[in-house]
């Protein structure tokens, strides 16, 4: 799934940032790059501090699919959720430290590029659409957490589906009888053990950078 949120940016970074005429082009890459690892290491955190309730959270009442769990739909919507709101504050601190951008310009880019990316997300995760059918939230999990807990392969095996729960969630049939918290101790465990891999592996957080920097080139 890294592949595919890096492909977001790129689609929601060429007005943002590759346009954007006050960014230098020579910048434009490291920039997109940078979105993309707020991106996918912010979620990995919220999974490694046990926060699975709030990355579903995000993909039932965050994007259009008619949930109103998270204070309404779409960007607004998305806005309204703390892990966005940690994205694009860790995103804007990126832009001025790393970038020396000024903080209005910073401010612009970041609430214009990290909610789009992230709804865009959301919204084809939970579309039936054939054309969204690469965008699993199994594979996500799966990646973030380094393959131990889920992904479409083994979520039907030794793996929980996720995909499944989301299309609960998206068609109103609930998630009775799913033990929430059985599901966060696990997810939590693995995210917490992919952050601890050294650098080195290719599952762990160094070969998430090293994959991010191999989009942009």
């Amino acid at each position: 799934m890294l592949d595919q949120i890096a492909q977001l940016v790129k689609e929601y970074g060429k007005e943002t940032v590759v346009e954007n005429q006050a960014i230098p082009n020579e910048e434009n890459n490291a920039i997109l790059a940078e979105a993309t690892k707020t991106v996918s290491s912010g979620l990995q955190n919220i999974l490694a501090g046990g926060g699975l309730q709030n990355i579903l959270d995000m993909f039932t009442g965050g994007g259009n699919n008619g949930q109103q769990n998270n204070g309404g739909s779409g960007i607004a919507g998305l806005l309204k959720n703390p892990i966005v709101s940690m994205m694009i504050g860790h995103f804007i601190s990126k832009l001025t430290t790393k970038f020396n951008m000024a903080p209005a310009q910073a401010s612009s880019v970041a609430n214009n590029l990290i909610p789009n990316v992230l709804e865009s997300l959301v919204n084809r995760t939970t579309s039936q659409a054939p054309e969204n059918d690469s965008f699993d939230l199994n594979d996500l999990i799966g990646s973030l957490t380094g393959g131990k807990v889920a992904t479409s392969e083994n979520a039907g095996s030794n793996g929980f589906n996720f995909q499944g729960l989301l299309d609960q969630f998206t068609n109103a049939n609930g998630g009775n009888g799913i033990n929430i918290q059985d599901l966060i101790n696990q997810v939590t465990q693995g995210a917490v053990e992919e952050k601890g891999q050294p650098a080195s592996n290719a599952g762990g957080i160094g070969g998430i950078t090293d994959l991010i920097k191999g989009f942009f080139k």
